[in-house]
């Protein structure tokens, strides 16, 4: 029996409104680290608990309709993503609550040097999840390859505040403890950028039926051609 239509829009409904307090989630944790603001940090801690319900409202909405439905093909591969996708979505939450956690610890601390590559960051890894769950929504996979191709752009970024960090502990070794926590902020946020990919895989899974993890360059420039 096939997924209805309006199954499909309250599971779309609901993924977009996780998506979006994600990605609050994202700007507020890297605002509440460079404005120093205390509170913008509680809050992302303490919405993390809305998005945990929304993980397990859709969970629950597949789980049921794959029991009542018995779907196959394509229902089956959507409402099987929308789980994965969700799981992904709630560890993204996840890496934005410690964020906001090492923005409280860094408020009481001087300020080791200013934030440049980390707001970057920030805003290229908000970018990356929300183009993945349009890429979701729209079945788009050439937005969903555009997603996977700027995780290398995170990947570098990340690099480059681990460098610049080492830098900064091996002149003022005082400066070790607040150096790591912003180290820690990066690796955060280059975790959003690979769950997004995650994301973005599973949508061109979903689309094309083929699972592209672990796929070599090669192969990948002949699945964009296809």
């Amino acid at each position: 029996m096939p997924v209805r239509e309006e199954d499909y829009r309250r599971l779309r409904e609901d993924l977009l409104g996780m998506a979006g307090l994600v990605q609050t989630a994202i700007r507020e944790s890297v605002r509440s680290l460079v404005e120093r603001d205390t509170e913008a940090a509680k809050a992302v801690i303490d919405g993390d608990r809305r998005i945990n319900s929304y993980d397990v409202k859709i969970d629950e909405e597949c789980i049921e309709l794959i029991a009542l439905r018995q779907p196959m093909g394509r229902d089956l591969r959507f409402l099987t993503t929308a789980m994965k996708i969700t799981t992904d979505l709630e560890r993204i939450a996840d890496n934005a609550v410690n964020i906001a956690e090492r923005a409280l610890e860094l408020d009481e601390e001087p300020i080791l040097k200013p934030y440049i590559d980390i707001p970057r960051m920030a805003e290229i890894s908000g970018e990356m999840v929300k183009d993945a769950i349009d890429a979701f929504l729209n079945e788009d996979t050439e937005l969903a390859v555009r997603v996977i191709k700027q995780d290398d752009e995170m990947d570098d970024l990340n690099e480059s505040v681990l460098l610049e960090l080492t830098f900064v502990m091996t002149q003022d070794p005082g400066t070790v403890s607040r150096a790591m926590k912003v180290s820690y902020i990066s690796k955060y946020l280059e975790r959003i950028g690979d769950h997004a990919t995650n994301i973005a895989e599973m949508v061109v899974y979903m689309v094309k039926g083929r699972i592209i993890r672990h796929m070599l360059p090669k192969e990948f420039e002949r699945l964009e051609e296809k």
